[in-house]
């Protein structure tokens, strides 16, 4: 086991630990999730060039030792207006097409993230990088475009989130081409929010506008 430095991130289901200047230590709380599998999936798009931190070890199910990357999240880029959102949202459909090209490790599926928002993306002197691959799985791609559509719509909806209209302008750009969202593919994401363990009552209450708007901008019946 590397040893562990100080705290240097916090999400909803894990801690970040630096380990040097050039790796940290990514550990799960309460058993979420399985680094090892995670760790692989990361692996496997890195090797058709999608852009992911890199992957040394998965020491046990809860610990990823993984590349230490700089720069800020899309959400923090965008409050700083570094980021427009309207190019965020360019920038999430461009990260959602170029992992839909990476074939599925089923015959005739995609690998999805299925957690793929403002949050998750590191924007790095070499380019955005995609994180937090603990929900990724192999499937068809309408659902991850149905889940990034609809984590952008419960903010949108929020009158009590600041960036809400932020999040408006970035669902609109990421669904400027709505070809990859599928009313199936919307349906399910719903279904998977609603059951959610990370969700708060209030973003569950919120999950039928939030639906509503992203079928209106997408032009879904």
């Amino acid at each position: 086991m590397p040893a562990m430095g100080k705290l240097i991130g916090s999400g909803r289901t894990a801690d970040v630990y630096e380990i040097d200047e050039a790796w940290v230590l990514r550990r799960n709380r309460e058993d979420w999730g399985d680094a090892a599998a995670e760790g692989a999936v990361m692996e496997h798009v890195r090797a058709y060039g999608y852009p992911v931190p890199r992957v040394r070890t998965a020491p046990s199910r809860t610990d990823l030792v993984m590349e230490r990357l700089t720069g800020p999240t899309m959400v923090e880029a965008c409050v700083a207006g570094a980021l427009d959102a309207v190019e965020a949202g360019t920038v999430l459909a461009s990260l959602l097409r170029r992992l839909h090209a990476v074939p599925g490790r089923r015959p005739g599926t995609r690998v999805l993230h299925l957690d793929l928002h403002p949050e998750n993306v590191l924007l790095t002197p070499d380019g955005p990088r995609v994180i937090d691959w603990g929900t990724a799985e192999d499937g068809d791609p309408g659902l991850d475009w149905g889940l990034s559509a609809i984590i952008l719509a419960q903010v949108a909806v929020d009158e009590d989130q600041p960036i809400a209209g932020p999040a408006r302008a970035m669902l609109g750009s990421l669904l400027a081409d709505p070809s990859g969202l599928t009313g199936e593919g919307l349906a399910e994401a719903r279904r998977r929010r609603a059951v959610n363990p990370t969700m708060s009552a209030r973003e569950v209450e919120l999950l039928g506008v939030a639906e509503e708007l992203v079928r209106s901008v997408a032009l879904l019946p």
